[in-house]
């Protein structure tokens, strides 16, 4: 049986087992938003505002802020065009 930490997505406690990757933890928290952080379409960042990798291992405590990114990318379409 694997240990628990806990660890912060946007301010939520989520319980992960130990060793868990930044994607996990985001997974566990809601899975809409990892698919996002896997496309690229969302910034993960730790507590001080340095760009996290996906598969970066969590320690207990560990605090994500993941934003949805408001740019649009070359791919989406223009509404207005």
């Amino acid at each position: 049986m694997s240990a628990s930490v806990r660890v912060f997505v946007n301010a939520t406690p989520v319980e992960v087992a130990a060793g868990t990757d930044v994607r996990g933890a985001i997974r566990a928290h809601d899975p809409a938003l990892e698919a996002s952080s896997a496309a690229g379409a969302a910034l993960v960042t730790d507590a001080r505002g340095i760009e996290l990798p996906l598969d970066g291992v969590l320690e207990a405590g560990s605090i994500l802020r993941v934003v949805v990114r408001a740019r649009r990318t070359a791919q989406d379409s223009d509404a207005d065009a």
